[in-house]
Formats: structure tokens, sequence, C-alpha cells
């Protein structure tokens, strides 16, 4: 059980959880957590009329966004939300979700999946007594900055939920989390899961020795260096980083080709090496600075991000894995994971799940969310108790 002591409040309102078709199986686990909690919790207002409905076996709401024949749909929301508190979750990145138009299928895009957002949005027709959006991968998130006649589309995103009534965004290591700017009055929370990184890569790996002399923390590039300096902190150790030299007189693919990989930072000869990134998109990035990290002698090399996309495959890993270049790769459970993935040895997932349900019960009683959202104390606890034990336990208290 989480600690309670900062639930005293009175909820916000009757909790509703919207889980869209993206990410109804990290919905339904958060969903279960709180459904648990809330059964177990010892509150003596509970029976008290504003803590109506406080108690349930789900608190999962249905909503779908069915399509007409021509691709275009709808929002539905199937079940009252008059003053409820409502959290709605879903994955834009989720490339596994379909619908028919024209008789063929097609995969929805980060582009359907906002649409969707904003046709459940307007289904509730200002009804909700709040709204709070949980988006793990901020939309248009690597579209955060103008560069000569662009859009700004995460901008313009967040505005547009700002004028549908959407109190509260809450995302995961947001590509540049300064795009809060554009809306300034508005509640967002950009979570970052390093104390869950930290649990998945100590329980997968029992022999490793954590101080400056065995390991390093390594940013692949100058804009996840803040990542990297965090992790690296809470760990005590060192940090170098990689920062790419570009052509900029040729785009491929949207972007200007990365020539090279320089390294600024002290030798990682024979250390364990972790390198930590937003995301995984192909792999290329990562896997170039895991072959510049072996060349120059390091023991083994981890590669830590909270979206595992693998656009290109998992064949590209599998390779690296069999020669050596990386031990091992863990993200999270945020945003859809190929179902390959659990077959592989090379891969550990880092499940969100109890940290969102935390972060929406305190949320729904209107509690500081500050202590969740610093995960120092918990990291050194893990790191002492692995320290002690080379393994950490899986009844462990906090989340």
């Amino acid at each position: 059980m989480p600690d309670d002591s900062k639930l005293e409040t009175i909820p916000v309102g009757s909790l509703g959880i919207i889980a869209h078709k993206s990410i109804v199986p990290l919905g339904e686990k958060v969903d279960s957590y709180i459904v648990k909690w809330r059964k177990n919790r010892q509150n003596e207002n509970k029976s008290s009329i504003v803590f109506h409905g406080y108690e349930k076996d789900s608190y999962l709401i249905k909503a779908d966004c069915p399509r007409f024949g021509s691709g275009e749909a709808k929002g539905i929301v199937n079940e009252s939300v008059r003053g409820k508190d409502i959290y709605i979750m879903l994955d834009v990145g989720n490339y596994s979700c379909t619908y028919t138009m024209g008789g063929q299928t097609q995969r929805m895009s980060p582009d359907d999946h906002y649409a969707d957002l904003k046709r459940i949005i307007s289904a509730m027709t200002d009804k909700p007594r709040k709204i709070t959006v949980i988006m793990p991968f901020l939309y248009e998130s690597r579209q955060h900055k103008r560069s000569g006649r662009e859009s700004l589309d995460c901008a313009v995103m967040l505005q547009e939920l700002q004028q549908y009534g959407v109190d509260n965004i809450v995302t995961f290591d947001a590509h540049d989390p300064r795009v809060v700017n554009a809306i300034p009055k508005s509640g967002f929370e950009n979570v970052k899961p390093t104390y869950q990184f930290v649990k998945a890569l100590l329980r997968s790996t029992p022999d490793l020795e954590i101080d400056n002399d065995h390991m390093m923390v390594i940013s692949p590039d100058e804009g996840a260096m803040h990542r990297a300096i965090y992790f690296a902190n809470l760990l005590g150790v060192d940090v170098g980083m990689f920062y790419k030299r570009r052509d900029y007189s040729r785009v491929v693919d949207g972007r200007n080709p990365i020539v090279a990989h320089e390294f600024l930072g002290d030798s990682v000869e024979g250390k364990d090496v972790i390198i930590i990134d937003d995301m995984i998109a192909s792999g290329e990035s990562m896997i170039d600075v895991a072959k510049q990290l072996k060349a120059r002698k390091a023991k083994r090399v981890f590669a830590l991000a909270t979206f595992g996309l693998f656009t290109k495959g998992l064949e590209v890993f599998d390779k690296c894995h069999e020669e050596g270049l990386i031990e091992k790769v863990i993200t999270t459970n945020l945003t859809y994971q190929l179902p390959e993935l659990a077959d592989r040895d090379w891969y550990v997932s880092a499940d969100m799940s109890k940290y969102i349900a935390l972060i929406i019960d305190h949320l729904n009683h209107d509690a500081s969310l500050s202590d969740l959202l610093d995960p120092s104390e918990r990291i050194s606890a893990r790191i002492a108790e692995y320290k002690e034990k080379h393994t950490i336990s899986d009844n462990y208290e906090n989340y």
C-alpha cells in the first residue's frame, strides 16, 4: 500500500478513467491498483456524501470512436460524466490500432489518435468537474521549436487542449519540457521514469558495481544531457556525452543525417556504461553510440529509453546483442510494445502502471505530487538494498 497520509482531503469529484483503445492494457492495470487501494484504505470519511462513489469495482468509463466507411469518426462516451474528475489516457504512438476506410485497413497515426482525444473531450460537453489528459508520449513533442518556416505542432496541440477545457496534462520525459511555456496558466506535469529504470536495471543485473570506478552514465547527444546528469547524480557516478556532427547540406527522412558521434568525458575502459535517452526510434543513433563505447573498451553497455518505438524492427538489436555491443535494453510500457519483445533476453520492460495510478489517486484528492516526482530517497534505498543483497525485493512498499 502507498502512503495515504496525504490523501485525507476531499476528492475533486467522483473518479472516472477513460482508457482510449490505444492504451487499454495499461489503463486496466492502473484501474486495478486504484480499486485495490481504495477498498483497503482506512478513511473515516468514506461514508460521507462527498466521498460518494469513492469505492468501486472499476473506475473505467467506456468510450469509443467508431468510424464510418469513409474513415470519418465520432466520439461516444457511454456513461454519465457529470461532476466527475475525468482522466483520459492515450498512447498517440500505438501504430497497432487500425480502422477501415474504403474497404481497406488503415493503421492509426499519431494524428488519428489525437483527433480521437478531441472527439472524446467534445462528447463530454463540459459536464466533468475536471479533465486531466495523461499522454505519456507527448504528441508532436519532437516538433517543439521552430527553425525557419515550420509549424509549432506541439505548442498548438497544448493550446488546443487548453481551449477544449483540459485542466491538467501529464506526460513522461517530454523531448523538451520547455514546451510548457505555450500554456503557462495550465497544469503540466513532466514525469521522469528514473526510479522505475533503476528498479528494472537492478532486478535484471545481479553483478553491477555502482561507483565511479565501475560505472558511467552517457548522454547520446547534447539534447539528452539533462537526463544523463540527473540519472548520474542519483547513482553517484560520472557522466559523459556524445555530440552529433550532422551534414546540414542534406535532408534525409526529414532530418540532417549524422556524420559522426564525438565523445566528451573520462575514460570508459572497463566500466559498465548506461546510455539514457527519451526514445529509441530506429535505434541507429543508440547503436552507433554503443559501437563507439565498445571501441573505447567499455565493459557492458545498457541502453535505457522511456519510449521503445523500434520503428525498424528488432533484428538490428538482436544482432547488436549477439555481437556483444549492447547487454540490455530497458524501456517502459508507456507506449505500444511489440509482442516479440517479451521473447528477447536482451529486453527488460519497466512497468509504469503503479506510478500512474499513484499520480491519478493524488490528483483526484488534490494532493501534492512533489514527493512522487522526486525519487531520490527511494533510489538511494534501493541502491543500498542492492549493494547488500545484489538484488532488490519484489514486495518493496514503494512503487
